[in-house]
């Protein structure tokens, strides 16, 4: 059995899967879309939030892999909890502040035992519950990418392995959406876990937390080439649920696009900031324990 983490010579390097909601609808949030469709009243998500679990369990393909998708309402963002189901070991990616309760619960539920709360990049539109989720659990470790700027035990880069039970995920570096961006890939090559750099029908922003735009936005581009399997189960942390590499390649619009078309519209999109950027940014580069 592999430790929680190992280093391996790349296959190959990946296209970033990080998939969202929407072509040019970055700024929305997919939370107030939910919360004007469900119910006119402004506590109707909030409502629902607190009486529903919140999470898929039908998504691995992979014998012996459970994976469940959560969801968190303010920020729009999806959790993966994923374990062996022989062992019972398990990693979390990108975990919520707010919902850590939920999550440990289910943790708890599912009789696993946690070893890596793991982020896919430094987010700016929540703060990540990974640190204090440390102070609660004994001997869970944290990760986050080299390129991040962020602290964790753990500084991920191209190839590390991160393993729990037989099965493993593969870090892929696809910067663009930010520097520390990064896709975890399954050992079988089904599903690609990637955060925000390609998002469904869209691609992530590229106009904050990094010094040169036009690299970033080049960077990003370059990523949304995919080298890998049209069949590969794409999860991101916003917006809808799955994607498959194939569905992205034929539907996404920034796909098809040039490289100067490309630059040209990220250039246009005159996005606000992320509401929680000053708070969230400062708290997620030291775990999200920042003022805790």
């Amino acid at each position: 059995m592999c430790s929680v983490l190992t280093r391996v010579r790349p296959i190959h390097r990946a296209v970033a899967l990080s998939l969202r909601l929407g072509a040019n609808t970055e700024g929305s949030s997919y939370a107030a879309t939910q919360s004007r469709r469900l119910s006119p009243g402004k506590n109707s998500v909030l409502d629902l939030q607190r009486n529903s679990r919140f999470y898929c369990s039908r998504i691995a393909k992979t014998e012996g892999l459970l994976v469940r998708q959560l969801f968190e309402v303010e920020s729009s963002t999806y959790t993966y909890l994923l374990a062996d189901t022989n062992t019972r070991e398990a990693i979390i990616i990108d975990p919520v502040l707010e919902t850590i309760d939920r999550d440990l619960h289910l943790v708890e539920e599912l009789g696993l035992k946690l070893l890596l709360a793991v982020n896919t990049h430094c987010h700016a539109d929540h703060i990540t519950s990974s640190g204090l989720m440390k102070k609660r659990i004994a001997g869970l470790k944290s990760a986050i990418s080299k390129f991040s700027g962020a602290s964790a035990d753990i500084l991920l880069s191209e190839g590390d392995k991160i393993c729990f039970g037989k099965h493993y995920l593969t870090v892929r570096e696809t910067p663009g959406h930010t520097d520390g961006c990064t896709t975890l890939v399954s050992a079988d090559e089904s599903m690609a876990f990637t955060g925000d750099a390609l998002l469904i029908r869209g691609c992530g922003r590229t106009d904050f937390q990094q010094v040169n735009q036009w690299g970033s936005k080049l960077k990003l581009y370059h990523k949304h080439v995919p080298t890998c399997n049209t069949d590969w189960m794409c999860f991101c942390e916003s917006g809808q649920t799955v994607s498959t590499v194939g569905e992205e390649r034929k539907y996404n619009p920034r796909l098809i696009k040039s490289k100067y078309e490309f630059v040209e519209l990220m250039n246009s999109l005159n996005l606000p900031k992320p509401d929680k950027i000053d708070i969230a940014v400062p708290a997620n580069l030291v775990c999200g324990l920042h003022g805790l």
